[in-house]
């Protein structure tokens, strides 16, 4: 019933009375002010499944009839903070090839889902004719708003809340991109990009003075808009940064900018959407920050699994993979890692793989990384790069900046390009400084190099065998009189085009990362069935296959004179083909445990068959077959068989 009052305009009274959490901003010098905390507001379920779909029903429209800006990033389909980042260092590294200086301000909004004016934005709405059931539902939904402060010693009052969007809900983002979306402005020479609350404007001229001029000029102009729908910008977080070249050898530029009666003088370093940019937009200082949040996050979960106990190498593997991983190599999408970041982010992914395999630090790192199923971080890396390129080159260019700003040249369905691209300020500069073409390796050395979204689409060549045009992933219906494939066969194409990517990644994994000859194990990206045993037996496998490990074979590489013979049966090697396969003194055991296990190789029905891998885990506890010599008993006696019991 509550989904019928839609067609009407109607958002029931029941649904708008919710509580509201205070969250510390982190990172705050002090608490004793109402702005260093988060009000986020809990909703009822079924008003939070109502609002998600009217958030694509009205994605979809806004999208039709041009109410979004397409510079605008955040909280839209297909839309990501890399896309932002990536445009605007394109159009800074466009900009500075004409010999231009490049100055970019970056802004934020105060407070802005709460300064959203419910009136404001339905007369924008109506201007535009968007349906008028959703113009009375967004009314509605706006309206006649309570909420319950909910912290320790609240009074548990209601209060009326007469302007602002609920934070928390799944359409207060697109609301508020709605509402600020009047702000954006073309810049001749610069750009102007946006996500959600943050944005930045860029401004190139033949000097930083210049810049100055014009970013002062631009702010006037967004804030006289700002103050018509009533919002403005935070003083305190607007940053100014003077861009720079690598090869620059002249003197940093000092010159900042007055704004509202501030001074603010240019920045060393910017944090902007979770990345550290420096004037050369070099990666070194983001990935530094990088690795040390890994670090303190690592040191933190490592606690869960000590190396004999604690969480099964699965759940250790689902933790580096879906949390260790990302943020270590956030922003590798965009920006390449030097060899020194890269020297740090290899030493603590190791750490990380020998954490989830409870590995010898002996054990050579290439095997430490197939038997963890964690790739290198250097193959990684490319992944990361190759499938941000793949999302950009089928990105509708309408709908995306930084697809918005792909080479002309380039096979995507839509001839769309971006307006405000400063690409055509290139077309007439000298060899040294043209860059270079999409489809052209960089050569050794660099003299040359290609623009970053045409570096993104670089990568897209080994993607490409076979296809005369990619995919374009749709996120809203295709504008009237587009030609374009039925988006199922798109979707399924571009499935396609990211498995390819992946199988990039193992060969990319096997030749950047080879193995000694004696490991045969291929890599895989997904944990191995026996790391869901427990910690120390798994441990044990993972040891034994690396071939570092408590046997015989597999001597300390601090011992002088190892004896390789293995200790029970005296006779042969003791290997973990030995131990496992074909000891005489672990017979009794293995006829009982595994007696269908015949072979340790890659393809072994054991590595995939669950009830001999359990068998594996009980012969090498019964056994204790690579354990510790401090943990190996005088006298092992073998299990008796459950269907024949030892007399009493």
């Amino acid at each position: 019933m509550r989904f019928g009052l839609v067609a009407f305009g109607y958002h029931p009274r029941s649904l708008k009375n919710a509580n509201g959490v205070l969250l510390d901003k982190p990172g705050k010098a002090s608490y004793d002010s109402p702005a260093s905390f988060h009000i986020i507001v809990l909703l009822k379920t079924i008003s939070k499944a109502l609002e998600r779909v009217m958030t694509v029903r009205l994605s979809a429209i806004a999208k039709s009839k041009g109410l979004l800006h397409p510079n605008q990033c955040g909280s839209l389909p297909g839309l990501s903070a890399t896309d932002a980042c990536l445009a605007l260092s394109h159009e800074i590294k466009t900009l500075q090839r004409p010999r231009l200086e490049v100055s970019t301000l970056f802004l934020d909004i105060k407070a802005g889902f709460d300064n959203v004016n419910a009136s404001t934005l339905r007369a924008r709405l109506l201007a535009s004719h968007v349906p008028s059931y959703m113009v009375d539902w967004v009314s509605s939904f706006l309206s006649e708003r309570t909420c319950t402060l909910v912290f320790q010693g609240s009074p548990n009052l209601s209060s009326p809340v007469s302007v602002g969007t609920p934070q928390g809900s799944p359409i207060s983002p697109l609301l508020f991109l709605l509402y600020v979306a009047p702000l954006h402005m073309s810049i001749p020479k610069g750009l102007m990009v946006s996500y959600v609350d943050d944005f930045s404007i860029t401004a190139a001229s033949p000097s930083y003075r210049g810049n100055i001029r014009r970013l002062q000029n631009i702010f006037s102009t967004i804030s006289a808009k700002g103050r018509d729908i009533g919002v403005s910008f935070s003083v305190s977080k607007i940053e100014l940064i003077h861009w720079r070249t690598p090869s620059q050898r002249t003197p940093r530029s000092t010159t900042p900018i007055v704004l509202e009666d501030h001074l603010f003088h240019p920045s060393e370093v910017v944090r902007w959407l979770g990345y550290w940019f420096t004037p050369a937009l070099s990666p070194t200082h983001h990935f530094r920050h990088r690795l040390s949040l890994g670090q303190a996050i690592f040191s933190f979960v490592k606690r869960l699994s000590s190396p004999g106990a604690g969480a099964h190498p699965f759940l250790c593997h689902r933790i580096a993979t879906g949390l260790l991983c990302p943020i270590l190599t956030y922003g590798a999408d965009l920006l390449t890692p030097t060899y020194t970041a890269l020297r740090g982010m290899n030493s603590f992914w190791h750490r990380v793989q020998r954490g989830t395999t409870n590995n010898f630090y002996s054990t050579p790192t290439s095997i430490l990384g197939r038997e963890a199923c964690l790739p290198p971080i250097v193959s990684y890396c490319k992944y990361r790069r190759r499938l941000a390129a793949l999302r950009v080159a089928c990105a509708p260019p309408y709908a995306n900046p930084a697809a918005a700003r792909l080479p002309p040249s380039f096979p995507s369905l839509s001839s769309f390009r971006a307006q405000d691209s400063s690409r055509h300020l290139t077309k007439s500069l000298s060899s040294l400084y043209l860059p270079l073409d999409w489809r052209t390796q960089v050569p050794s050395p660099p003299v040359r190099k290609h623009l970053p979204v045409d570096a993104v689409a670089h990568l897209t060549l080994p993607l490409q065998e076979r296809l005369t045009r990619f995919p374009m992933v749709l996120h809203a219906p295709t504008r009237p009189g587009t030609n374009i494939p039925s988006p199922d066969l798109m979707k399924k194409t571009y499935q396609a085009l990211r498995a390819r990517a992946r199988n990039m990644l193992l060969q990319d994994w096997v030749r950047d990362d080879p193995t000694p000859p004696y490991y045969n194990y291929p890599p895989s990206l997904t944990p191995h069935p026996f790391m869901g045993l427990g910690k120390f037996v798994a441990g044990r496998i993972h040891q034994m296959r690396a071939g570092k490990g408590y046997l015989a074979a597999h001597p300390s590489w601090s011992d002088e004179d190892p004896n390789l013979t293995c200790p029970r049966c005296e006779s042969e090697p003791e290997t973990f083909q030995h131990a496992i396969l074909s000891c005489p003194a672990r017979k009794q055991v293995r006829d009982l445990l595994l007696k269908d296990v015949s072979s340790l190789s890659q393809d072994a029905n054991l590595w995939t068959e669950p009830l001999l891998l359990h068998a594996l885990g009980e012969y090498i506890v019964t056994t204790t077959t690579g354990f510790p010599p401090d943990m190996i008993p005088e006298n092992i006696s073998p299990p008796h068989d459950v269907s024949n019991p030892p007399p009493p």
